[in-house]
């Protein structure tokens, strides 16, 4: 092996010096010190190793305003003025480090989420992290699998808080039944976070709330159910809407079931599911349901029109369209089905009967079920639709316990459940 031993190394000509090939390695000893001359650069093309495991990043001067990848090394300042976006972490590897400071002081309003690679961790888990406080600047070393991108600067993983999944599901309160072989009610609208269940209307699956801060509070409010008519020429009144509402969140709201028409009160009314239309009302048309949220309602004629679910339309002769199934609580139940128009016979997913010769039948409370069309003799009322329902679930080892309204708090495997079967709230 061949040795150099100089005091100082100097270009030629010009300022640029090159040490090596493509390839090569060069290695400072373990006790050496590289000591680069005041107002002097280097320029790193190729892999440095070893450098920077005690947290340092080299910082970009480059402002940073949209979803980019980041380099291992380096540190960016981001301006999310124009909304949020999103630092892709590179591989991790060990003593890898990644840096980032609220430009402008707006993460507070647009947050800045941190997205680990494949894998990889964040504080030991593999969501992503939500930075949200304004001015923060914060340095993440990538550590090892079981633990993965910490933070150092303040040394609190706090920092980079990861976010909370809360998912829902939302059921208006059902319509009411029409009077005098009156049509079903509709069902209330129906929309879904969890798991891979669908939404009303043949919709997927919507995204949960990704709660970033303690002390939010989601408003609940439960919509109640429209009364049955009991006037042939009167329509069946709508259910009433339900949502969760949260400060900084999107509103979920699901709109009312629409009322059935009774014997001469002509079409039926729109909702989140449509209500059905009366025998006796000739062609007139049942309800529409809301885009996301539930189906129309039969139409009439020589049927009475089945009330539109949450899984699919009333019929033209009588049956009810049906609702879904949900896990959400832990089983499965049946919810958001729309009333049996008259002579339909029984209904299901909450949905009220229709007899041939009585009141149409009450849904069942809380699921949002369209009440029953009347009969054309005897007791001619159609039935009530029910009242709705709102249910959260969130990670038990995320769940505050702080609710109001008295809702009813389980659990199942992991994670805690709430039914909201009145208003109420739940703060993070």
């Amino acid at each position: 092996m061949s040795e150099v031993k100089v005091n100082k190394i100097s270009p030629r000509s010009g300022t640029d010096i090159t040490l090596g090939d493509s390839g090569d390695t060069f290695t400072v000893p373990s006790g050496a010190t590289l000591t680069v001359a005041s107002g002097a650069t280097i320029n790193n093309q190729g892999t440095a190793t070893n450098f920077g495991a005690t947290g340092s990043a080299s910082w970009t001067t480059t402002v940073k305003t949209a979803t980019f990848t980041a380099t291992a090394g380096e540190g960016y300042f981001c301006n999310t003025t124009a909304g949020a976006f999103t630092v892709n972490l590179p591989a991790g590897s060990a003593g890898a480090v990644v840096a980032v400071k609220d430009y402008a002081s707006t993460f507070d309003s647009n947050a800045l989420t941190i997205a680990p690679n494949g894998s990889d961790k964040i504080g030991g888990s593999t969501d992503d992290a939500i930075l949200v406080t304004a001015g923060i600047a914060i340095t993440l070393i990538f550590i090892d699998a079981t633990r993965g991108w910490l933070v150092t600067d303040s040394g609190l993983q706090s920092e980079a808080p990861q976010a909370i999944n809360l998912d829902y599901l939302v059921i208006a309160g059902g319509g009411g039944g029409g009077d005098d072989q009156g049509g079903g009610g509709g069902a209330g609208g129906y929309r879904n976070s969890f798991a891979s269940e669908s939404s009303g209307g043949g919709a997927s699956t919507e995204t949960g709330f990704k709660v970033t801060s303690t002390g939010t509070v989601f408003t609940v409010t439960v919509g109640g159910g429209g009364a049955g008519s009991s006037s042939a020429s009167s329509d069946a009144s709508d259910g009433g809407a339900s949502s969760i509402a949260a400060p900084g969140y999107t509103t979920v709201s699901c709109v009312g079931g629409g009322g059935a028409s009774s014997a001469s009160s002509g079409a039926a009314r729109d909702g989140g599911s449509g209500g059905g239309a009366s025998a006796d009302a000739g062609a007139s048309d049942g309800g529409s349901g809301t885009a996301n949220q539930g189906f129309d309602g039969g139409d009439g004629g020589g049927n009475a029109g089945g009330g539109g679910g949450a899984g699919g339309a009333g019929s033209s002769s009588s049956t009810q369209g049906v609702g879904l199934n949900s896990l959400i609580t832990g089983s499965s139940v049946g919810r958001g089905g729309g009333g049996a128009g008259f002579g339909g016979g029984s209904a299901s997913f909450g949905g009220g009967d229709s007899a041939s010769s009585d009141a149409g039948g009450n849904a069942t409370a809380n699921t949002g079920g369209g009440g029953g069309g009347g009969s054309g003799s005897n007791s001619r009322d159609g039935g009530n639709g029910a009242i709705g329902v709102v249910i959260l679930r969130v990670a038990t080892a995320d769940y505050s316990g702080t609710t109001s309204g008295s809702p009813t708090v389980t659990t199942s495997g992991s994670d805690t459940i709430m039914v909201f079967n009145a208003n109420g709230s739940y703060t993070s």
